[in-house]
């Protein structure tokens, strides 16, 4: 009986009312603050992982061997360490060199927090895109390569034209797993202070005592921005899909 009491007192409609990133306006305009800091930072780190892992499958391929090893450093370096490290290594032991004279004469960061987070999670996210795009590159059929250079593709229109739009379809499934990861792992951005949703959500709940509704929005707003992703990423995969390719 007591359950049901609960159960009921939490499914009543005004509940939701009663959240303090929706009854007051100060919380709940730091709240939506830092939704859009989260989608911003998801998509400048989704965008610029893409180029990554494009430009660093291509850079695979290589003639030059000397390509090959630094490309393969870069992708063990970033797929072995955690990427909170990562983070702070950007932040604290590079970010700390970086600095450039403000106008008061004082030493001042050349880039913010907020860029830091996006380079360090683009290259880290980029990194695993290299390796999906190379597996991709890798299971477009070699007769395929064949006829575009007996047609006279050079080696750039080959891959530009032909093997990466076969390899980006072969690597969707990989490539959104990876994606929607990267959209979790913004909320490391909370070390370094950048105001995403989980940093707006911890000073909210500081002040408010309020931990546990906080959690429920937090968990419910990243359960909605992943939903967003997956759908279109799923539409984007059905979009691009070549009938009777690879089946």
């Amino acid at each position: 009986m007591e359950f049901a009491n609960t159960l009921i007192d939490w499914l009543r409609p005004d509940w939701f009312f009663d959240l303090v990133v929706v009854s007051d306006a100060y919380n709940r305009n730091r709240y939506l603050a830092g939704l859009v800091t989260t989608i911003q930072l998801s998509v400048l780190s989704i965008f610029f992982s893409l180029i990554v892992g494009v430009l660093g499958a291509a850079a695979q391929g290589a003639p030059t061997r000397a390509v090959r090893v630094l490309v393969g450093a870069f992708v063990a370096f970033f797929r072995n360490t955690p990427p909170l490290v990562q983070l702070y290594f950007f932040y604290f032991a590079i970010g700390t060199v970086l600095r450039i004279t403000g106008e008061n004469g004082l030493p001042q960061p050349l880039v913010s927090n907020f860029g830091w987070a996006v380079i360090a999670l683009s290259l880290f996210a980029g990194a695993l895109n290299v390796e999906i795009f190379r597996s991709g590159v890798e299971a477009v059929p070699r007769s395929t390569v064949e006829a575009a250079e007996a047609l006279g593709y050079t080696r750039l229109q080959i891959y530009r034209d032909i093997v990466l739009p076969l390899a980006i379809r072969i690597s969707l499934p990989a490539l959104g797993t990876n994606l929607v990861n990267l959209v979790k792992t913004t909320t490391l951005a909370y070390a370094i202070a950048v105001p995403e949703l989980l940093y707006v959500s911890a000073q909210i709940w500081s002040e408010d005592l309020n931990v546990r509704e906080m959690m429920n929005v937090l968990l419910v707003s990243y359960v909605g921005l992943v939903a967003v992703l997956v759908w279109v990423l799923h539409r984007w995969e059905k979009a691009m899909r070549i009938p009777g390719y690879g089946e």
